[in-house]
């Protein structure tokens, strides 16, 4: 098992730029760009003193609002190379959201792309900041944001108030290399270099703070579960904002020197393209992008015989589709992964050579230098193997904790540093975890405690089922009844009661969802998980209108 690696970002992109200077870092095929190490380290060098020239201290913070654009990537190594903290944001987030992030960050600069999915991200700044109109930029004064003084805009059209990107990096030439290197000297593995915000299912996000620790040995770990080397070459399609795209993806592949393949947007099309271009060897994505692939008409004209392996994570991955992407993708040594931003991001991993049975039904094991726990939820005690209860992890990957929010930290992290997950698992006598769902999702019927993952796998099984949600809703009777969302397959029909005779004889009575509702798609967070909250509120709207034209 490795030891720990005391070593911060920015100096870990040296060390691989100095052994692997030809090697490809970065390519993105839609755009025809590609970087060698050498190149990439230089490009990050000269962002980073850009941002110094802009007057960005070490431990500032500044928040990028962007897809996954070779500019975010350059931002996320200058910043660890120049100390100041990358502030993730979600690019989803509407102007309310935004501000709420800008404000609780106490973020000085914002980057942010011109637009996406029709949302004019300028626009929306303008709105919240109308200040920045009249401002010279880089001197902004607002009431709402007081921190906020720097907006750069990636794109060639100059907007009030606002820098281009080719501003900060003309800005670089004002700053000596000695100057950079003794900023980067100045970092410590232990400083906050990222911060993240957990998307708001229940109340406002919080910023997870994390460590170049945390997140460079999180991703020594699962570069090692993979069996990730330089040859490697791996598509990104998932968020850069996330934990997924940003330790998972970009900074897994830097601590071996593999080759980064981002997809900006994500399209099943784009995905296949770039692992055929480019013979992508790794593949990452939540089980809702593994399905869309297999199931996209042009899936089959794809030639992806170089694909190995790669993380599938972000919810429970369905049996039925991890069987098709080991034998229709031919990613044989695919792993899972289960974590969350709290932990940087993972906590275990299956290994490439456990089974596929194993990695169809547990999220592996701890990772090197990581613990895990189950407990009982109510006592606190460890349970035996086989139990199910909360599971919780200790080591160099639990967070620093929430930015400015000391009683948040200490009800997810306990006096014996111990990270509280929130999630129900049961581990077996080799280590080996299972989730069984959220504390919270749990559905308690009639006494009865039922949990939606199992469910859900059951109902994957009938072969017109493409994917399957189960929420709780409330019923005087019995205090809540289930309720399953279905997607059926392409061209397939199906009703209600065709659905429960299915379950009839195979799962126990309670279990069998009292209400069945198809949809076309679930609501889902930029990263990829699937709202519940989201689906429940439906399904009582639903069910609500449907009592009243009853009645």
């Amino acid at each position: 098992m490795a030891e720990e690696l005391q070593i911060t970002i920015g100096k870990l992109l040296g060390q691989v730029a100095l052994e692997r200077p030809d090697h490809d870092a970065v390519v993105y095929p839609d755009r025809g760009l590609r970087y060698s190490y050498q190149q990439f380290n230089q490009l990050c060098r000269e962002a980073a003193k850009g941002f110094m020239k802009l007057g960005i201290e070490k431990g500032e913070h500044m928040a990028i609002w962007a897809t996954n654009t070779p500019e975010w990537l350059t931002t996320q190594f200058s910043t660890g190379i120049m100390g100041a903290v990358l502030v993730t944001v979600n690019t989803n987030y509407q102007a309310t959201e935004l501000e709420y992030l800008l404000k609780q960050s106490d973020s000085t600069t914002l980057i942010l792309m011109e637009s996406f999915k029709g949302t004019s991200y300028v626009d929306t700044l303008y709105e919240i900041v109308p200040e920045l109109k009249e401002a010279e930029p880089g001197n902004l004064k607002s009431e709402k944001l007081p921190f906020l003084k720097n907006v750069i805009v990636l794109g060639n059209t100059r907007y009030p108030g606002m820098f281009l990107w080719s501003d900060i990096m003309a800005m670089a030439r004002e700053v000596s290399d000695e100057e950079l290197d003794e900023r980067l000297s100045s970092l410590d593995p232990a400083d906050v270099i990222n911060m993240q915000y957990t998307s708001g299912t229940t109340g406002f996000p919080k910023g997870v703070m994390l460590t170049h620790n945390n997140i460079v040995n999180n991703a020594i770990n699962i570069a090692e579960c993979m069996n990730l080397t330089y040859q490697d070459r791996m598509c990104i399609p998932v968020p850069f904002f996330h934990c997924f795209g940003c330790v998972l993806g970009t900074m897994t592949c830097v601590t071996v020197g593999a080759t980064m393949v981002p997809v900006q947007e994500y399209d099943v099309v784009s995905v296949l393209r770039a692992v055929e271009q480019e013979s992508c060897t790794a593949l990452h994505g939540v089980p809702t992008m593994f399905i869309g692939q297999l199931n996209h008409p042009e899936f089959g004209t794809f030639d992806l015989s170089s694909l190995r392996t790669g993380i599938m994570a972000g919810s429970p991955c369905p049996i039925e589709v991890m069987k098709k992407v080991v034998d229709h993708m031919g990613a044989s040594e695919i792993t899972i992964v289960y974590g969350q931003t709290e932990s940087s991001p993972g906590i275990t991993q299956t290994r490439i050579t456990d089974s596929l049975d194993i990695r169809v039904t547990t999220v592996g094991r701890a990772l090197p230098n990581v613990e895990v726990k189950v407990i009982n939820p109510v006592t606190g005690d460890e349970v035996p193997h086989g139990t199910q209860g909360e599971l919780c992890t200790r080591g160099y990957h639990v967070m620093k904790g929430y930015y400015k929010n000391p009683e948040a930290t200490a009800q997810a992290i306990d006096s014996e540093g111990w990270l509280h997950t929130g999630d129900l698992a049961v581990m077996d006598e080799k280590g080996y975890c299972r989730i069984t769902g959220r504390l919270k999702d749990m559905i308690i019927r009639g006494g009865e405690n039922v949990y939606p993952l199992e469910i859900e796998e059951f109902l994957y099984t009938h072969p017109k089922v493409l994917d399957v949600q189960v929420v709780g809703i409330p019923d005087p009777k019995y205090g809540e009844e289930v309720l399953a969302w279905i997607r059926l397959k392409e061209g397939e029909e199906a009703t209600e009661e065709e659905m429960k005779e299915y379950c009839k004889g195979k799962i126990a009575r309670f279990k069998i969802p009292r209400y069945i509702q198809f949809c076309e798609e679930f609501p889902m967070t930029a990263s990829g998980k699937i709202q519940k909250f989201k689906l429940r509120q439906q399904a009582l709207e639903l069910l609500t209108v449907g009592q009243e034209e009853k009645a």
